[in-house]
């Protein structure tokens, strides 16, 4: 598979947009060679975040990635948004904590089902969430 090829970016703009992603994310990981459990993992991860894009960023873009580390393969993903940003970032990564009500463990799960996750985020300017799973 050439890795240029490999990127994908898809609209998150309403929660069919979540399917999509998911399938998306699925069909790259079976072409890796992901075992079951990493699919599932990486799955369950850009599941939580498409959500958070569009229930607290009010919609954005997810971007599928085929990327290479010397032998290694795998899968980046990005969420961006155009929305308010998260206020308290450090807080907004601790488990349970929820500004609609959830379980509150979108970004804390999703960084604990990702072997790289990097946020960033600011107050009116949006939020940008980043996760890789290797093979």
């Amino acid at each position: 598979m050439n890795v240029a090829a490999a990127v994908e970016t898809l609209p998150l703009l309403a929660p069919e947009h979540i399917v999509i992603v998911r399938q998306r994310v699925r069909q790259r990981a079976v072409e890796l060679g992901f075992s079951l459990v990493d699919q599932t993992k990486i799955v369950t991860a850009a599941s939580e975040l498409a959500r958070n894009t569009i229930l607290h960023g009010g919609g954005g873009r997810a971007i599928i990635d085929v990327v290479s580390n010397g032998s290694r393969r795998g899968l980046r993903l990005t969420f961006e948004d155009d929305g308010a940003g998260i206020a308290d970032l450090e807080l907004a990564m601790k488990d349970g904590y929820s500004t609609v009500g959830g379980l509150g463990l979108g970004l804390s799960g999703a960084r604990r089902l990702s072997n790289e996750f990097n946020v960033q985020s600011a107050p009116g300017k949006g939020t940008r969430v980043v996760i890789a799973r290797w093979k």
